[in-house]
């Protein structure tokens, strides 16, 4: 087969794209766009790598304030939500061998996720509005500094994103409870009970133990998905607000900021905006290490029982450690501050790492394992975490978090490693196995281009987690423009680590692409000709 044919039809002849069910082809809608905007974030962040040490003067500070906005909500909501809940979407049918609740809602979250992050990234780029993500009170409404018109198509592009998750929340949920056509009636009451854990914390003390109605990864989507539905409405909400202030000043009107306590904001804003960092993050990755430990090794959960009932653990910590956020602000009260701030993050601790020792004893238990791609970056994903979580437990010391607070080594070792180590790798594993199902039994064009991608991506997103630790430590602050070059060192060598997530990125949508062929990707945002919704016939 010649370059240009392979290029056109993927590595074994025309993924028939005809023949992909409505569940697969929605799946895969969900993926390819997820790729293409965490491509773009990676570029945007890399555009600020540069800018940092002066080697692009042609761009001004405010557009750089403006990407840096937009940035990490666009491998949030564009890259990350996209990807994790098209993949949810489809395992949870899966898993529950039933159908999807309605493919209809699954397409609409699509396109709101989809457009509503062209928005608010086309808002920031055309009018600089940059108020960071933080969202603090009043500075989005302070319109001697952002245009307000150009905030109210921001914030209009973030609805869009929470309606479409919202859609998501009532899709999977409605899911795990519905009787399709046909079938006996379900337990609607007992199955959301078993995938929100209190199936697994009553077994914990019965000596007869309770038949589990949902597998645990469902229940760790299920109880992920909670937090996702409280972040929604505190975000919607959140944004309604702001948008206010935005509409009355375009239409002429000064509305005193002072009708919103600032503090009272920041801890609502905060609470929210931890339901992702710290709760559904942590939940999500935690059930998809669990799903992949027991597809690679085909063995059961090693503790399950735990692992169930740490969820339900989890949905107490996870809504209750915002205030670590805080810790650096002198109106905070104090009993937040060492309650939740400190005591309650610390749990965060051991409830990840008792996901952590679940999957690994799993892994171990089923040696000799031949060490394939899903295994390899499942491995990065669980790395990732092991080194940014104690990370962001350090920056929840009162004493510690006054010198790292606000520095570089929040975002660096914390966040990035985090997000592009261990939730990206975790996410990267879920495709590569993912691939084959969803498409129809493809190959892989090229395995030393998913190495090159495994290592790339290992090593660029540890390496610049690293030097912007360095940074952090040396007193440089997130958010602030340097002019001095006393910090160039160390973003040079960050920049040097971004290229390898670049060029790993690069490596491995050109291996997808030649896998499934142009076509095929064409043909997946095509209408599927068959109605079948679901991938593996239902079981009643």
């Amino acid at each position: 087969m010649s370059f240009i044919d392979t290029l056109l039809n993927g590595e074994q002849g025309l993924m028939k794209s005809k023949t992909l069910t409505p569940m697969q082809k929605l799946t895969l809608r969900f993926v390819v766009v997820g790729l293409l905007y965490y491509g773009f974030a990676v570029v945007e962040g890399m555009i600020m790598r540069i800018y940092e040490v002066k080697a692009i003067p042609a761009i001004e500070s405010k557009q750089f304030f403006a990407i840096l906005t937009a940035h990490p909500l666009v491998g949030i909501f564009g890259s990350t939500y996209s990807i994790v809940f098209g993949a949810f979407l489809f395992l949870v049918p899966f898993l529950m061998k039933k159908p999807l609740w309605s493919i209809k809602l699954g397409n609409y979250t699509f396109l709101l996720l989809a457009f509503g992050t062209l928005i608010f990234w086309l808002a920031g780029f055309f009018s600089h509005y940059a108020p960071l993500y933080t969202l603090y009170w009043p500075l989005p409404a302070d319109f001697t500094q952002f245009s307000a018109l150009g905030g109210a198509f921001f914030i209009l592009g973030i609805a869009l994103v929470m309606l479409g998750t919202v859609f998501f929340v009532i899709n999977i949920f409605k899911t795990i409870t519905y009787t399709p056509e046909g079938w006996d009636k379900q337990p609607g009451g007992k199955l959301l009970a078993s995938a929100l854990g209190v199936s697994g914390m009553k077994n914990m003390f019965k000596k007869n133990k309770e038949e589990h109605l949902v597998s645990l990864p469902v229940a760790a989507i299920a109880r992920g998905t909670v937090d996702t539905a409280l972040n929604a409405g505190i975000i919607l909400f959140t944004g309604v607000l702001i948008l206010v202030y935005m509409v009355a000043s375009l239409m002429g009107f000064d509305l005193k900021n002072s009708a919103v306590d600032a503090l009272l904001y920041k801890n609502w804003f905060w609470w929210g905006l931890d339901l992702v960092a710290d709760g559904l993050v942590l939940i999500f990755v935690a059930g998809t290490w669990y799903l992949l430990a027991t597809l690679i090794t085909g063995k059961k959960l090693y503790m399950e029982n735990i692992a169930r009932a740490a969820l339900l653990v989890e949905l107490v910590v996870s809504w209750t450690v915002w205030s670590h956020h805080l810790l650096s602000d002198q109106a905070q009260p104090g009993i937040l501050k060492v309650v939740s701030g400190e005591m309650v993050t610390a749990l965060e601790l051991i409830t990840q790492g008792l996901a952590f020792f679940i999957t690994l004893v799993t892994l171990w238990s089923a040696r000799p394992l031949k060490m394939t791609n899903p295994l390899k970056f499942l491995l990065g994903g669980l790395l990732g975490f092991a080194l940014a979580v104690p990370a962001g437990i350090m920056q929840a010391d009162i004493g510690l978090n006054r010198v790292l607070h606000n520095t570089q080594w929040v975002v660096g070792p914390h966040v990035h490693v985090a997000i592009l180590v261990g939730l990206t790798m975790t996410l990267y594993s879920a495709i590569y196995f993912l691939f084959p199902i969803l498409t129809n039994g493809a190959k892989l064009y090229s395995n030393k281009l998913a190495n090159l991608h495994f290592w790339c991506q290992l090593l660029g997103g540890i390496g610049m987690g690293a030097f912007m630790g360095m940074a952090g430590l040396k007193g440089m602050l997130r958010r602030t423009l340097y002019f001095n070059g006393e910090f160039s060192l160390y973003m040079i060598l960050a920049a040097l680590a971004g290229s390898l997530l670049l060029i790993g990125f690069l490596a491995f949508f050109y291996n997808i692409v030649m896998s499934v062929g142009l076509n095929g990707v064409i043909g997946i945002f095509t209408k599927a000709e068959t109605e079948t919704k679901d991938l593996v016939p239902a079981e009643k």
